[in-house]
Formats: structure tokens, sequence, C-alpha cells
């Protein structure tokens, strides 16, 4: 019977660690998931000035290493824990029931497990912390080198050693961390085994005299021998589970502190989806200073040079006024600084303004949901970004359901509907990163066709052809005629044949707008922008 009931309790241990293990993966797993789409979410709804400020391998390593370290603090520490609880409680009651003078002699070194494990988990905060943002500025340096754009930068500048140099480094410290987090684990567990050794030859001293004196007997002797190593290794694992979990709480605050921080721009309650949109735009009284880094920003997340650095705490707008009806082209010229940029980031709600108001069609657009806006709110910036997958994907990034005739459509419309037919694998040509197989000029009108799919009510122009050669700027600038027509444009450029055939010229100057009209009106009024013509010839000065 004996035999048997052993066979049994050692399957049923059997079943029970499998149990145990798919328990544990599965909240783990479950864990990570939730973490990492919690926190990719998250990222995804915080404002552009987060992503200026922030490290974007710091931010990766977040999704990675760091939601790692918290999903080991669920499925080995919390895991372990509660078997470890388990075992010790049965254990301990059938130590009591055989002889409850060892039994309490037994837990008489019960602080020597508790009272060090505090000060030693601090300790393996301290280099847990030091080790993650040392892995984090690693990945920072790698996601920056690792692109085509700073790959060349590296390779023009022959600074490949230096780069292996900064690397290496960083990379000993995280080895020299981990070492030290190594050693004193290892130490600590040891010093918790020469205790549970201890507290083993008390049992064994003191029940020998039991024995002698005929108090108990020698079977009940060897039975608690057996028994109380079976509560120190649970008490072992138990204080080196708390260990643990501090030290795993270092990742949970880094997780946590992306996803407590603030979201600047959000959707109020009760916002309106913007219908049917017109495209007037008016700006009534606009001041814009750009925010805080407290208000955007995670301070871990940026360099460690940038700390401390702030945007300028002034008025970047200072009470600009401006209407654009339906349908009109509105060029924005100006010095650099002067606020051009800002403005059209306020139209799609990049930013929110820190006085007066930006409306799209009368309605203010802080009450609107960002997901319509943005809708009606098409951007081609002076280096578009393309992901690096087919030209087919980067254009149905606007319009996931597109067919192939739209397709054709809209890259017919933006003049480079014959280059992707000339490709061997037309839609199928993957563009590499940030688009770095094609062209300036064909990168542009991609960026144009994927505008023309998602057919907004109104166009933001953002220096869209100041970096192609005069070539490349009469294909974009045909593309640019037929992505425009009917459409409210807002365009920012330096050149002056972008600019000189708008509807309406709008000079800005530190902020503020200072004259207004078309050309012909600006170069007769004789002031900043034709002074600006003058001394640019076929440019606007920068």
């Amino acid at each position: 019977m004996l035999a048997a009931i052993t066979v049994i309790a050692a399957l049923g241990d059997a079943g029970l660690a499998i149990v145990q293990r798919w328990c544990s993966s599965t909240i783990g797993e479950g864990v990570i998931y939730d973490l990492r789409v919690a926190l990719f979410a998250k990222v995804q709804r915080m404002p552009v000035a987060f992503f200026t400020r922030t490290q974007t391998g710091a931010l990766t390593s977040r999704l990675s290493n760091d939601v790692v370290g918290a999903q080991n603090a669920v499925t080995s520490t919390l895991g372990s824990a509660v078997s470890n609880v388990v075992v010790l409680a049965t254990t301990l009651t059938a130590m009591a029931v055989l002889e409850w003078r060892l039994t309490i002699l037994a837990l008489v070194v019960l602080p020597l497990f508790i009272v060090p494990a505090k000060r030693v988990g601090l300790r393996l905060q301290g280099i847990q912390r030091e080790n993650m943002a040392t892995n984090a500025e690693m990945n920072s340096q790698m996601a920056e080198r690792f692109n085509v754009a700073g790959a060349l930068l590296v390779k023009l500048f022959g600074r490949q050693g230096d780069e292996v140099g900064a690397f290496s480094a960083r990379a000993a410290k995280v080895r020299d961390t981990g070492v030290r987090a190594a050693m004193y684990g290892r130490v600590f567990f040891v010093a918790l085994g020469l205790v549970g050794a201890l507290g083993a030859a008390a049992i064994y001293g003191v029940g020998a005299h039991l024995v002698v004196s005929g108090n108990i007997s020698a079977g009940t002797l060897v039975a608690l021998a057996a028994l109380v190593t079976r509560v120190y290794q649970p008490l072992t694992g138990l204080t080196n589970a708390r260990v643990d979990l501090m030290t795993a709480m270092v990742s949970f605050e880094r997780v946590f502190e992306v996803l407590d921080a603030p979201e600047f721009v959000t959707d109020r309650p009760g916002a309106i989806d913007l219908t049917d949109a017109k495209g007037r735009i008016e700006f009534r009284d606009v001041r814009f200073r750009y925010p805080r880094a407290e208000q955007v920003t995670v301070a871990s997340l940026e360099a460690p040079s940038a700390l401390g650095g702030s945007d300028p705490d002034r008025d970047v707008l200072q009470g600009v006024s401006l209407a654009i009806e339906p349908g009109e082209t509105v060029a924005l010229v100006g010095a650099s600084g002067s606020g051009k940029t800002t403005m059209s980031g306020l139209v799609p709600r990049l930013y929110d303004v820190t006085g007066g108001s930006v409306l799209i069609d009368g309605h203010d657009v802080r009450d609107l949901t960002q997901q319509s806006l943005r809708d009606a709110v098409g951007v081609v910036s002076q280096d578009p970004h393309l992901f690096h997958e087919s030209i087919g994907d980067n254009l149905r990034y606007a319009k996931p359901d597109a067919t192939d005739d739209e397709l054709d459509a809209a890259c017919r419309g933006a003049r480079i509907l014959d280059t992707i037919r000339a490709l061997p694998d037309g839609y199928r040509t993957v563009v590499g990163e940030r688009g770095f197989r094609l062209s300036g000029g064909e990168k542009q009108r991609l960026a144009i066709a994927r505008l023309l799919l998602k057919n907004p009510a109104v166009m933001i122009l953002d220096e869209a052809t100041s970096h192609l050669d005069n070539e490349n700027e009469a294909h974009v600038q045909a593309a640019l005629d037929e992505a425009l027509r009917g459409r409210t444009a807002l365009v920012i450029a330096h050149r002056l044949s972008t600019v000189r055939d708008a509807d309406r010229i709008v000079v800005l100057d530190d902020g503020r707008v200072v004259e207004q009209g078309t050309h012909d009106e600006l170069m007769a009024l004789d002031g900043l922008y034709a002074a600006q013509v003058r001394a640019g010839e076929s440019t606007l000065t920068a």
C-alpha cells in the first residue's frame, strides 16, 4: 500500500508540475502581450514632441527587455513562491505533529532568512536599474547607427572605430553589472544554505539528546531530519523570491513610467466627427508655445546629454489670425523660426494651441475626433517617410482596401505610374528602409500618390520640393497641381516658383502675420516679401 501511495504521489506531483507550468506560462505570456500592446498603444497616442525628445532605442527597450523582466516576476517568482508556501505549510504541519519542540527550534533561524533579504534586494534593484539603463543606451546606439542614414554618416566621417569603442564601453558596463548581480545573488544564496545547515545541525544535536533521554524515538528524529530540509529549501526559495521580486519591480517601474506619461493631445469628452469636410481653415488670434518637457516626455527616455534641456519658453505664434477658404491655395513664407511649420502642425492638431483657436469648417479642431480630423488633412513633407515594405503596401497605408485600378489612378495623378510599371516587380517592389532605394523625386511622387488615395479636403505641403533638382521638381510640381485641384492647400516653401502662383501669400515674421496678398500685390507693396525676393532671386530667404 505504501509503495502504491508513493507512485500515486509521484504521478500527482508530476501532473501538478505540468499544470503549474501551463498556468505560469499562460499568465506570463499574457502579461507580456497585454503590456506590449498597452505600451504600443500608449506610444501611438503620444504627441509629436514626445518623439522629438525620445531615443528610439530606449523606447523599444521598454517594449522588449523591460516587459520580459516584468513577465519573470509573474511566471518564475510568483509561481515558485506559491509552490514554496504550500510545501512549507505542509512540512511544518507534519513536523509539528511529530515533535513540536524541534519544530520551534527549526524556526529559530527564520530571522536570518528574512532580515538580509531586504538589503540585498535593494542593492540588486540598483544594479538592475543601472543594467537596464545601459541596455537602453546600447539599443539607442544600434537603432541610430543601423539605419541607412546613420550608417552613411558613420562611414562618410570615418568614425567606425569610435562607434565600436563607444559600443564596447556600454557593453562592458552591461557585462560588469551582470557579474555584480550574479555574485550578489550567489553569495546570498550560499549564505542562506549555511543558515539552513546550522538549523539542521541544531535539530540533530538537540534531537539526539531527546532520543538518548527517551523523550522521542530514533525514528521520529530521522523523520524530522528528513523533513527539516524541506523547510529550509522553500524558505530559501521564498527569500530569493522576495529579492527577485524587488529587482523585477524595476521592470514594472520602467514600463508604467511610460504607461503613466501624460497625453498632451487627447479627444475631448463628446468630441464629434468631422464629416463631409469642405476645407475652410481659420486661425483666430492663435498663440502657441511649445510644451515643457515634463508635459510630453519621460525623462529616462531622453539622451543623458539632453536632460535638463527644454524648448524656448516663449510664444512661437503671437496672435495669428487668418482665414483660408475652401479650395484656396495659401503659401506661408518667412525666415526660419517665423512659425510656418508650427502653423501647419496646428491644423491636424499635432499640437494644441496655447491661446485662441484653429477651426476647420467652423469647428474648433479640439472639439473634433482626432481620427476624423486627420482623415480630412493630408501632409506632404520635404522628406516623406516610406516603410520598408513594397510600393503597394506603402500606398495602401492610406487606404487598405484600395483596388489596383485605384492605385493606378493615384499613381497616374502623381506622375509616377510609368516609373512603377517599368520596375520588374511593379507594385511589389520593396522600397528599402525610409525609401532609400528610390530617388528623392520618386519618393515625393509616391507620397503624393498615397495622399491622392487618402483624398483629404485639406493638403499641407511642407517644403515638398526643396530638396529636388529642377527636373524632379517639375515632375513633382505637376503631381502637386493634380493633388491640389479642388482642395484647400497650405504651402510652405522657399522657392519662388512654388509660391508665386498661390492664390494668396502670407508673410510671417517672428510669429506674426506681417503681410498677405498675391505675388504682384506684395511686390508692389515693397515690404518684407519684396525684399526677400530681391535678396534671394529664385528663393525666399530661409
